[in-house]
């Protein structure tokens, strides 16, 4: 990892290299998603068979696209039972977190005849897609299954791609059975985000699609939004480390490295007042680098997208990291709680050196899916609100709106929204 001292210039260059890794730099890749939408679209699930053969290799057909109770079945035969478990300890520690954040309908009323409110409603139909292949994350399954069954949403669908053999990934299936999917298809890339934005014979419209993929899932989720909606165009995994000197240099290291194995584009910096510190987790990355499996990937982003930045105090590391607005933050310093009341931008926030990373990402409770790429300065991570809708509730009896009439009146011939003002005073015409 390079080492750096900050100021404006060098922080100026570290955030351009970082927007690189935006998934708003992969307009080379459009083409071929808009055309597979567009096929899609048009020629329904033998456009989804045929993508399905092409890139997984699958025969896919309306007979064997969803995935059957013996298929759930005998992936639980292939999972180890200790690993089942664990998703169950997991699965509660998630909905648990998740279900403090369920909203409730509202209703205000006043003696004059005045009802104010708020309707809260569930999604009709989520569509969440699990990548496949070599990228099985039983706990991505969770965190996106689990909040739309908090806020009750009528049905979830799942999507994620066959192996050649046609059948799923063992692990994502027990999880996404424990989760409560509702429906299994074995779909993956664009063509499943063109499935469940336009619908066909076999796959249902959603009202939103949810979940992380490659770089054809993201833009194809970009493509249709509008159609439905959308939770994120998720990018590259990042870490960012707040450390002093009293930080333990070697968890430090293990933490910045449990972002770098994601893939080649993901960001691990840490941010230290503690030039001695910097030295020390330099020296135990290069012996972990040394040891663990993913030794290429982690090799390649942190020489990419990796940083040990020196700041003069605490305070330039913290306005830095506000700049970055990392995926991940950790604060580990000799008073972690008062340097977090300082953080604006950042998705989700470790405190301490027992909070790592993995915790969030596994069984803490908290959702793993986050904003990426600086836009923790305006997303939030993933949870209960992404699956529901708001109607506001308005109900007026004439005595409460006979004192107000003229004032709307006024308002509405103020904007020359004639049309407005009379559906008003024809209410009045003989009082």
């Amino acid at each position: 990892m390079r080492k750096v001292v900050l100021n404006e210039a060098t922080k100026k260059d570290i955030l351009e290299n970082l927007l690189k890794r935006s998934p708003n730099s992969y307009g080379r890749f459009e083409a071929s998603v808009a055309a597979i939408l567009a096929d899609v679209k048009e020629n329904g699930d033998e456009a989804v068979f045929d993508y399905t053969k092409r890139f997984d290799g699958a025969d896919i057909n309306a007979d064997n696209i969803v995935v059957t109770k013996e298929e759930i079945d005998e992936a639980y035969s292939l999972v180890d039972e200790q690993l089942v478990e664990v998703i169950r300890k997991a699965l509660v520690n998630i909905r648990d977190y998740h279900a403090k954040q369920k909203q409730y309908s509202w209703f205000d009323s006043t003696p004059n005849g005045t009802i104010l409110g708020q309707k809260v409603t569930p999604l009709n139909r989520v569509g969440v897609y699990v990548p496949g292949g070599k990228a099985a994350y039983p706990s991505s399954v969770l965190m996106n299954i689990i909040p739309a069954k908090v806020a009750g949403v009528s049905q979830i669908i799942m999507t994620t791609p066959p192996g050649k053999d046609g059948k799923i990934n063992p692990g994502t299936l027990v999880a996404a059975n424990e989760a409560g999917v509702d429906v299994i298809y074995k779909v993956g890339g664009a063509q499943a985000i063109a499935a469940m934005a336009y619908g066909t014979g076999c796959i249902k419209k959603v009202d939103k699609i949810v979940g992380p993929g490659n770089i054809y899932v993201a833009l194809a989720k970009k493509a249709v939004y509008g159609h439905v909606s959308i939770d994120s165009i998720a990018g590259p995994s990042e870490i960012l480390v707040i450390a002093d000197e009293t930080a333990n240099p070697r968890y430090v290291a293990a933490d910045l490295l449990s972002q770098a194995e994601h893939d080649e584009m993901a960001s691990a910096i840490l941010i230290t007042t503690s030039e001695e510190l910097a030295d020390k987790v330099s020296s135990e990355i290069e012996g972990f680098v040394a040891e663990l499996s993913r030794s290429e990937i982690i090799s390649k982003s942190l020489e990419n997208y990796g940083y040990i930045l020196i700041a003069r105090d605490i305070e330039e590391a913290v306005e830095t990291a506000n700049e970055i607005a990392s995926e991940h933050l950790e604060i580990v310093t000799k008073d972690p709680f008062t340097v977090m009341t300082k953080i604006r931008n950042a998705g989700a926030i470790f405190l301490g050196e027992y909070s790592s990373e993995p915790l969030g990402d596994y069984f803490a409770g908290p959702n793993h899916v986050l904003p990426t790429n600086g836009t923790a300065k305006f997303f939030s991570p993933l949870g209960v609100d992404d699956f529901i809708k708001k109607s506001s509730i308005i109900s007026y009896s004439r005595e409460a709106l006979e004192p107000i009439h003229e004032d709307i009146i006024k308002f509405a011939n103020a904007e020359r929204l004639t049309a407005h003002a009379n559906s008003i005073k024809v209410r009045f015409e003989n009082k």
